[in-house]
C-alpha cells in the first residue's frame, strides 16, 4: 500500500496488536455487549486520533501530500479490518459459514485509489453473494455504526455483483465508482467476479459514452466555478485545474487505456516521461495543499481561502524571496500546477480524438470556415494544415527549420479563425527553448505578434493560448515574471497574467460596440480614437511591472519604453503607451477619491492628461481595467464617475474654463430645475434656488435636483425640519438615502453609524449645506437585493433608524459595536494605515485621505473622530479596495478656513490613525 521509501507503517497502526486488545476487552466483557461496544469504540477512535496526529506531524516533516494521502487510506484500511475482525469474532460470529454468509469490503471513489484527505468521506461497496443470509446485512450494519460511532461519515451500499452490473449500465457514477473498486478484505472469488464481468459487459465497447459524460461533468463544474483556473481563492478539489480534474484524467484514460496505474500511461504511448512525471508532481502538490488544508481547518473544506493560503504557505516552507512574499510564491506553484493539469488534459483529448474515443469539438470562439473532415494545406504558410477544423503542423520539424513559425502559428489561427490542434500545442511546448534572443528581436516574428495582439478577431483568447503554451512567457520575458502571479489581497480575483488577458478581452469587446449599456460612452469613443495600437499594448502592459519592490506603474512605463520599439511602434506611439501605463490608475482614483465639482479637482486632472486623445484613450483603458478585476468590481455607480469626470475634463482641456463659464454653468443649472418645476410658482423657485450655494448646481444632476426640491418642500411643508427620502438606481447598483436635517458637524457621523448599524455599505456621500442651515445629504449604498421592492424596504429600515439616530432615540456607538462585533476576513490581511493631509488639491478646503484596513464601522469611528476634532465635512469619497478602505474628507475647521497649522495637522492624523488600531489598545487595555 505504501511507498517501499515510507515509513514503518507499524508506527501509523498495528493491526495485529489492535485486534489482539479488542479479544482481550471482549474476555474482559463477556456477557455485556453493550459495554464492550462501548470500550472499542473508545480503542479505535484513540488509535484513529494517534494515527492522524503521526501522519501529520510526518507530513509537516516531509511534505509529501500523495504519500500523506496514502498513509491516510492505509490507517482506515487497519482500522476497518479491525471493525471486522471484531463484528466477526465477537459480535456476528458465523462458526459454520455457508456460500451465503461472505462478503468482500471494497473501497470505491477517492478511497479507492488509496488515498485520502483528514476530512475525506469513506466511500464503501459491501460486495454480497447472490445467495445470502441475514449474517451480511447484520454484519455491514454494525460495521457502519462502529463506524459512525469513531464520527467519520461513511458512504456506503450493500449489493451484490448482479446489483453492480446492472447498475453500472445506466448510471455513470456508479460505473466510475466501480471502475476504482479495491478490496480491503473478505472473500477475494466476489471481488474478482466484479472485475471480470464489469470488465466485460459494461467496459466494453462503451469508451466514447464514458469519455463524453467525464468531459461532460467536468464543463458543467468548471463553468460552476467561475470557468477560471487562475481565481485566487481556488477549489483545490472541484477548481478547474484541480484534484478533480487529474481524477477525471485517470478515470477516462484507465477505461479507454484499459490500465490499473498511471504509470502505465507511459508504455501505452499516452505520455512521455516528462509529462508522466508533471502528472505525478501536480498530483502530489494538490494533494500536499488539500491535506495541509484540512489539518489545519479540522474540516474537509476545500477551497483555499485568504485566511488559509498564508498559514499553508508556512506549512509548506515557503518563505519570502525575489520581492514575492511567501505566500505569493506558494500561490504562483499553485496556479502553475493549474496550468499543468490543463496541458495534460489537452493531450489525453488529443489522444482520445485519435482513438476516436472523443468527438472533435472546437474551442473557445473559433468557428471553422473548413470543412470538418477536410486536409488544407495553407497557401500562404506552407508549414501548416487545417485539418479537423484546426491548425497543425505539417511535421516536427516546423519550429526548429524557423523558429518564426513559433509565433506564426497563433497569428494563423486568429487569421483564419481556426482552433489549434492539441497535437501542434504540444510541439510547442517541446520547441520553447527555440524562443531566444535572437527571435525576441527578429522583425517578422514582432508584427506577427503585435497582429495578434491588437486583432479585431479574438486576441485575448490567441493570447492566452500562447500563455499555456508557455510562448508568451518567453517571448515577453517581462509578461513572464507575472504569468501565475497573484497578489494576496481581496480585490483581485485573478493572477496577474489573467486580468491582462481580460483586460484585453474587455477593450477588444468595447472595440467591437459590445457592452454599450453598461459603458456608453466609452462605445461611443472608441471609433474617434487615433492610437488604437497604442491602446492596445498599453492595456497589455499597464500590469506587468506588479510583483517588484518599485511602483509598478513607473516601471511599467521603463518596460512599454524598451519593448515598444521592439514591436514596431513609432517614437509617439511608445510615449504614448509609457504614459498610460503610468497614469493607468489616475483616472480611477480621481473619479473615485476627489471632488469632481472642486475646480482645483479638474484641473490638476486636466494637467496630467494634456491633450483630449490621452483622455480618450485613459477612460477606455480604466474601463477595460476595471472590468478585468474580476465579477462585481465594476458597476454603473463607478462609470457615472468617470462620465462625470470626462465630461468634466472635456472643456478645459478644449480650451479652458473661466469663473465666468463657472457662474455661467450655475445659472444654466438653475434655469434647468426652473423649467422642470413648472408647477411651482416663482416666488417658490427664487425662495429654493436661493438656499443652494453654488457647487450645488455644478455637482448635483438636473433628475436628483428635482427629487430634492421636492423632498424640501414636503418636508418643510409639514412643519418638520428633518426628513429622509429614499430610491434605488438599478443601472449604478445603488441605493440613495437622502436625509434633510439641522446642519452640524456629527451629521455624517450619525448617518455612517446608523449605515453601519445595518450592515449598509457606503460607496460615496454627496453632501450639500443649504443658506439657512440645513444639511441635503445623499448618502449612496452597495445594492443588496435585486427587485426594487425589496431593496427599497431594506433602505426604508435604514432611513428611519437615522431619524431615530438624529433624534436622539438611539445610542449609536453601543449599537454599532453590537452590530460590527465580528469581523470579516480582512483580518488575514495587513494594510498599514496612512493619513495624507493636503491643502494643494482644493482650492476651498482641506483634503484627508485616510487608507488602511477596512472592517465593520470603520466609516463611523473615522467620522466620528473628524467631528470629534471640530471640523466640518463639505465632501466625502468612500471607496474599498478588497480589504483596503480609502476615505476622503473635505473639510475645513468651523469659521470655514483650511487647516494649515501643523500642530493642528498632526492631531489630526494621530487621530484618525487611533480609529485603526486594535479594539483593545482604542480601550486603554
Amino acid at each position: 500500500m505504501l511507498d517501499k521509501a515510507d515509513r514503518d507503517q507499524n508506527l501509523i497502526v498495528d493491526r495485529m496488536a489492535l485486534e489482539a486488545e479488542i479479544d482481550a476487552l471482549a474476555i474482559e466483557h463477556e456477557g455485556n455487549p453493550e459495554a464492550l461496544r462501548l470500550a472499542v469504540v473508545q480503542v479505535l477512535k484513540a488509535t484513529l486520533q494517534q494515527g492522524r496526529r503521526t501522519i501529520r506531524a510526518w507530513f509537516e516533516e516531509d511534505r509529501l501530500g500523495t504519500v500523506c494521502a496514502r498513509r491516510l487510506c492505509h490507517l482506515q484500511d487497519e482500522l476497518i479490518r479491525a471493525i471486522y475482525a471484531y463484528v466477526t469474532r465477537w459480535v456476528y460470529t458465523a462458526h459454520n459459514p455457508t456460500s451465503g454468509e461472505r462478503m468482500t469490503v471494497v473501497a470505491v471513489g477517492g478511497y479507492g485509489r488509496g488515498t485520502l484527505a483528514p476530512g475525506s468521506d469513506i466511500d464503501l461497496l459491501f460486495l454480497l453473494p447472490a445467495k445470502q443470509t441475514a449474517w451480511g446485512e447484520s454484519v455491514t450494519e454494525a460495521m457502519l455504526y462502529v463506524m459512525w460511532d469513531l464520527g467519520q461519515k461513511v458512504g456506503h451500499a450493500t449489493r451484490t455483483v448482479e446489483d453492480c452490473i446492472r447498475l453500472a449500465r445506466s448510471d455513470m457514477t456508479i460505473r466510475t465508482a466501480i471502475l476504482e473498486a479495491r478490496p480491503i478484505l473478505g472473500d477475494t472469488a466476489l471481488a474478482h467476479d466484479l472485475a471480470g464481468r464489469f470488465d466485460k459487459e459494461v467496459v466494453q465497447s462503451t469508451a466514447a459514452e464514458f469519455v463524453a459524460a467525464k468531459l461532460a461533468e467536468r464543463d458543467a463544474r468548471v463553468v460552476k466555478g467561475g470557468n477560471s483556473r487562475y481565481k485566487v481563492e481556488p477549489n483545490v478539489k472541484e477548481g478547474k485545474g484541480g484534484l478533480r480534474d487529474l481524477n477525471t484524467l485517470f478515470w477516462i484514460t484507465k477505461y479507454v487505456y484499459r490500465v490499473k496505474d498511471p504509470s502505465a500511461l507511459v508504455a501505452a504511448g499516452l505520455f512521455t516521461p516528462r509529462e508522466y512525471r508533471l502528472f505525478v508532481e501536480a498530483e502530489d502538490f494538490l494533494w500536499a495543499t488539500r491535506c495541509a488544508i484540512h489539518f489545519i481547518t479540522g474540516r474537509p473544506e476545500e477551497r483555499l481561502t485568504f485566511d488559509l493560503q498564508r498559514e499553508i504557505a508556512d506549512l509548506l516552507g515557503y518563505a519570502d524571496r525575489g520581492g514575492l512574499r511567501g505566500v505569493e510564491r506558494f500561490m504562483k506553484h499553485y496556479f502553475l500546477v493549474a496550468k499543468d493539469v490543463g496541458d495534460l488534459t489537452a493531450i489525453v483529448c488529443a489522444a482520445l480524438e485519435e482513438r476516436q474515443a472523443k468527438p472533435r469539438a472546437m474551442l473557445d470562439r473559433f468557428i471553422a470556415p473548413f470543412r470538418r473532415n477536410k486536409r488544407v494545406v495553407l497557401k500562404e504558410a506552407r508549414d501548416f494544415v487545417v485539418e479537423t477544423g484546426r491548425l497543425n503542423v505539417v511535421d516536427d520539424g516546423v519550429f526548429q527549420r524557423d523558429p518564426v513559425n513559433l509565433i506564426r502559428l497563433f497569428h494563423l489561427a486568429d487569421r483564419e479563425g481556426v482552433a489549434l490542434h492539441p497535437d501542434a500545442m504540444r510541439l510547442v511546448t517541446h520547441s520553447l527553448k527555440l524562443i531566444d534572443a535572437n527571435l525576441r528581436e527578429n522583425r517578422e516574428a514582432n508584427r506577427l505578434f503585435l497582429a495578434i495582439l491588437t486583432s479585431r478577431n479574438a486576441p485575448e483568447t490567441v493570447l492566452r493560448r500562447m500563455n499555456e503554451a508557455g510562448v508568451l512567457g518567453r517571448f515577453i520575458p517581462d509578461f513572464g515574471r507575472v504569468v501565475a502571479m497573484m497578489q494576496f489581497n481581496m480585490y483581485h480575483h485573478y493572477t496577474v497574467d489573467e486580468h491582462l488577458l481580460r483586460a484585453i478581452g474587455e477593450l477588444a469587446e468595447i472595440d467591437r460596440g459590445g457592452g454599450g449599456d453598461e459603458h456608453p460612452l466609452v462605445n461611443e469613443i472608441m471609433p474617434t480614437i487615433q492610437n488604437r495600437t497604442a491602446l492596445y499594448v498599453a492595456t497589455f502592459l499597464h500590469d506587468i511591472a506588479k510583483g517588484r519592490p518599485e511602483d509598478h506603474s513607473v516601471v511599467g512605463a521603463r518596460i512599454a519604453r524598451r519593448l515598444c520599439p521592439r514591436l514596431g511602434l513609432s517614437a509617439a506611439e511608445t510615449d504614448t503607451v509609457a504614459w498610460l501605463v503610468e497614469q493607468h490608475l489616475v483616472m480611477s482614483t480621481t473619479a473615485q477619491s476627489r471632488d469632481i465639482s472642486d475646480r482645483r479637482t479638474i484641473e490638476t486632472f486636466a494637467a496630467t492628461v494634456q491633450s483630449l486623445e490621452r483622455l480618450k484613450l485613459l477612460l477606455i483603458l480604466t474601463v477595460s481595467d476595471i472590468r478585468a478585476v474580476g465579477p462585481g468590481v465594476w458597476n454603473g455607480w463607478k462609470g457615472q464617475l468617470l462620465r462625470s469626470l470626462f465630461w468634466e475634463t472635456e472643456p478645459v482641456l478644449a480650451g479652458g474654463h473661466s469663473s465666468v463659464d463657472r457662474r455661467a454653468s450655475v445659472q444654466q443649472a438653475q434655469d434647468e430645475l426652473r423649467a422642470a418645476l413648472a408647477d411651482w410658482s416663482a416666488a417658490e423657485l427664487d425662495a429654493y434656488v436661493a438656499r443652494h450655494y453654488p457647487p450645488y448646481w455644478l455637482k448635483v444632476e438636473l433628475a436628483r435636483k428635482v427629487r430634492h426640491a421636492r423632498f424640501v418642500r414636503a418636508v418643510l411643508a409639514s412643519g418638520r425640519s428633518l426628513g429622509t427620502e429614499v430610491a434605488t438606481d438599478a443601472f449604478r447598483g445603488v441605493t440613495e438615502l437622502t436625509v434633510l436635517a439641522p446642519d452640524h458637524p456629527r451629521l455624517l457621523s450619525v448617518i455612517a453609524g446608523a449605515c453601519a448599524a445595518a450592515g449598509a455599505n457606503i460607496v460615496d456621500a454627496q453632501i450639500s449645506t443649504t443658506t439657512d442651515g440645513l444639511a441635503l445629504d445623499t448618502i449612496f449604498v452597495s445594492r443588496e437585493f435585486a427587485e426594487d421592492q425589496d431593496e427599497l424596504r431594506r433602505a426604508g429600515r435604514i432611513a428611519r433608524d437615522m431619524e431615530r439616530a438624529l433624534r436622539g432615540e438611539i445610542l449609536l456607538p453601543d449599537v454599532v459595536a453590537s452590530r460590527t462585533a465580528s469581523r470579516p476576513r480582512t483580518k488575514v490581511f495587513q494594510v498599514v494605515p496612512d493619513v495624507v493631509i493636503d491643502n494643494d488639491w482644493s482650492l476651498r478646503h482641506t483634503v484627508l485621505e485616510v487608507s488602511g484596513l477596512d472592517r465593520p464601522g470603520l466609516l463611523y469611528d473615522l467620522t466620528t473622530a473628524i467631528s470629534s476634532l471640530n471640523l466640518n465635512i463639505a465632501s466625502a469619497h468612500i471607496s474599498t479596495f478588497g480589504e483596503k478602505a480609502v476615505d476622503v474628507f473635505y473639510v475645513t475647521d468651523l469659521t470655514g478656513a483650511k487647516i494649515t497649522a501643523t500642530p493642528r495637522q498632526n492631531a489630526i492624523r494621530a487621530r484618525l490613525l487611533a480609529a485603526f488600531a486594535p479594539e483593545e489598545a482604542k480601550a486603554g487595555k
